[in-house]
């Protein structure tokens, strides 16, 4: 099975989702490394063929960081929770620590189901120093309450989970979200000099400035009901799997 593997950056890879799972980010720092989104429950053996064929084992993860409480995003955390550190903004962390499937869209089909854990409830601009990175968390709310983007300021890129998505296309609006939430976070992200963005689905964008002007246009389009307007949205895959 190929494991679509890519090396965005030194010692930072993309691990492509499967099978409707996100993509997941490996940071491998100094001090740490980081998982940026486990991914669908039921393609753990993908993501962990995918670690291995980078030199990681599944206890050489240090911390995970969950961008929002969806399924598709953090539904392979119960195989590491043991051993590794589990974060997600406050907002997120409570869904998942009380099992709100309603929120959460979780079904694992396990009948030897465990509850997921968080170790670490985020606050925006929390901040971990890796060594060789930093990671800014950035509140980001709107998809969902307990959305986050990352931002390395160094390398100037940011993983924006199902916040921001290449060309602007506007994420499903969940349970917990907001649209008027959403653009004020887009706004927020505007004033971040990024050059790259690592979404949770589809493709990496290098033209941000035009993304967030687009997913700005097309929340306001949607949010005004302008049928004659081109509206770019997308029903992602935690609302066709629930």
């Amino acid at each position: 099975m190929e494991t679509n593997i890519v090396e965005l950056n030194h010692n930072i890879y993309l691990l492509k989702g499967f099978d409707n799972s996100s993509h997941s980010y490996v940071i491998k720092g100094d001090y740490r490394n980081i998982l940026i989104d486990s991914g669908l429950d039921s393609s753990f053996p993908v993501l962990q063929e995918q670690l291995l064929k980078i030199g990681l084992k599944i206890r050489d993860v240090d911390i995970i960081l969950n961008t929002h409480e969806h399924f598709d995003h953090i539904g392979a955390n119960r195989y590491f929770q043991n051993h590794s550190l589990i974060a997600a903004h406050r907002f997120a962390a409570t869904k998942m620590k009380f099992n709100d499937k309603y929120v959460t869209l979780y079904k694992s089909g396990d009948s030897n189901e465990i509850s997921l854990h968080v170790h670490l409830w985020m606050e925006n601009k929390t901040r971990l120093d890796l060594g060789n990175f930093v990671l800014d968390i950035i509140h980001t709310p709107g998809h969902t309450s307990g959305s986050v983007c990352i931002y390395e300021p160094s390398l100037k890129c940011l993983f924006t989970g199902d916040t921001l998505f290449a060309g602007g296309v506007l994420s499903y609006i969940a349970e917990s979200g907001s649209v008027g939430d959403y653009i004020n976070s887009i706004m927020t992200l505007n004033t971040l000099n990024i050059k790259e963005i690592y979404p949770g689905h589809g493709n990496m964008s290098s033209n941000p400035g035009e993304d967030l002007k687009n997913a700005v246009h097309n929340a306001m389009c949607f949010l005004n009901k302008d049928e004659k307007t081109n509206i770019t949205y997308t029903l992602t895959n935690e609302k066709n799997n629930s």
